[in-house]
Parts: C-alpha cells; structure tokens; sequence
C-alpha cells in the first residue's frame, strides 16, 4: 500500500491543525486534506474523485454548523465506495449514530497519539470486513470434588478478584482459581477479555449491555451487575461500538 489518503474535517481550526499535524505524522498516511465544514469536505472528495484519487477516509467532526458529521456521514455511506469514517468529537453521545453508520472508530477529543494511530490501524486493515481472530489462550484448571477440569475461556463470563485468587464466573457456576485477576488480564486481553473495575475482568463476547445512568455506568454479563470504573468507561464504550460494527457487513 503506497499510503492512505485522508480528509480532516472541523469548524474549529486550533483541533483541525492539530488532527492534521498527528495524521500527517503517522507513516501509513501519505496525504492529509482539510475542511472547515461539511459542505467544504464534499468539494474536496468530489475533486479528489474527479482526480482519480478518491479519499481512503475522512476524520471527522461531530458538531459543525451547516452540514454536522452525522448528516455528511450519511451522505458518504450513499457513495459507490465510500471511504472510512472515523469520528474525532468531543461528545459521548453520538456512539450509537457512529455505530448505525458503520463507522471505523470513535475518537474523543483532546485525541491521544496513541489512539489515532490504532484508529489508522483500523482504516488500513478495512476495518468492518469481517470479525478479527483471537488467540485462544489455555483453558484454567479447576478442582471440582476432587477432580480437575480444564475450564476454556470462552466459557467465563466474568472474572472477580478475590485477593491472590480470582473467581471465573460461567454460565454453569463459578470456580475460584488460585491467579491473580492481573494475570488473567494478561492472559486474555487477546481474547476480548477487559478491564472494567479494579474488581473485575469481563468478557466482551458475553457482555448484554452497557448502561450509563448520572454519570455511573455499570455492565450486564452473565446475569450479573458490575460497576465501571470511570478510568475505563470510555475504553469499553470504544471497545463495543467497534465490535459491534465489525459484526454488521458493510451496505
């Protein structure tokens, strides 16, 4: 791949330059164009079809006068090809508009190097096509009545931290296993397994719903209630809605 092409969308220019100065920073972006709006981005991606050089992705702004990001999103998902979206916002609100128009990520503002680089990731690898593998890890030893079963990860729903020990909690009943919930972290962060709590290690696959209710957000997995910390509300938000569209095929 010679290099993405890629237009930066906002109204305020102190966050459009310094989006523009971070992608142009990352090696797999060869171009970086810029809008003010969205009637302004349209122009540049019709000029950059009319060149033979369609846009890869478009990092866009939410809240803009005139045509906001939602609005101009919809009209790129209308294109024959259309490019990426990521979006760069300062408001949590509008995941799951991001989510219904399949969108590649999610970025809030002040955006994080480190952030914007794996949202690039994301655009070179098409993000979308199809789900990502994960590495199996090895199934955990349990002792029941005196004989050991191997429990595989993809049966835990969540894991609870007991001191040096930790309870996986499965669909069968929970078993209380003598490692640590940081080494089970570890251990299974490759197979969708996160931290939400100082307490608990869930799994993004049995997870049946988020809920953010005054500024206190909880998940339900396995049945069960658990607390988010507010340290890692924002990442397991980030990390459902782009599961959640990598399940959901491309229009």
């Amino acid at each position: 791949m010679a290099g993405l092409r890629v237009l930066a969308v906002d109204d305020e220019l102190p966050a459009l330059e310094d989006l523009g100065y971070l992608l142009r920073a990352d090696p797999r972006v060869a171009e970086v164009s810029t809008a003010r709006d969205g009637a302004a981005a349209l122009r540049c991606l019709d000029r950059a079809l009319a060149e033979g050089r369609p846009v890869d992705a478009v990092f866009l702004d939410i809240r803009m006068p005139g045509l906001d990001g939602i609005v101009l999103g919809r009209l790129l998902s209308r294109f024959v090809r259309p490019p990426e979206i990521v979006y760069v916002t300062a408001y949590e609100g509008h995941a799951v508009d991001a989510f219904e128009l399949k969108a590649t990520d999610y970025l809030l503002k002040p955006v994080r190097p480190e952030r914007l680089a794996e949202a690039v990731r994301r655009v070179v690898a098409g993000t979308g096509t199809g789900p990502l593998a994960v590495a199996e890890p090895e199934p955990v030893p349990v002792e029941l009545g005196g004989v050991t079963r191997f429990v595989p990860a993809t049966e835990v729903h969540y894991v609870e931290a007991q001191g040096d020990y930790a309870r996986l909690h499965t669909a069968s009943g929970s078993h209380l296993v003598r490692i640590p919930l940081n080494t089970l972290e570890e251990r299974w962060r490759d197979a969708g397994f996160v931290r939400v709590h100082r307490s608990h290690l869930v799994s993004l696959h049995h997870i049946e719903q988020l809920r953010l209710d005054s500024g206190r957000c909880t998940v339900r997995v396995g049945g069960a209630e658990l607390p988010v910390s507010r340290r890692h509300t924002r990442e397991l938000r980030d990390l459902l809605v782009r599961r959640a569209r990598r399940s959901s095929p491309h229009e």
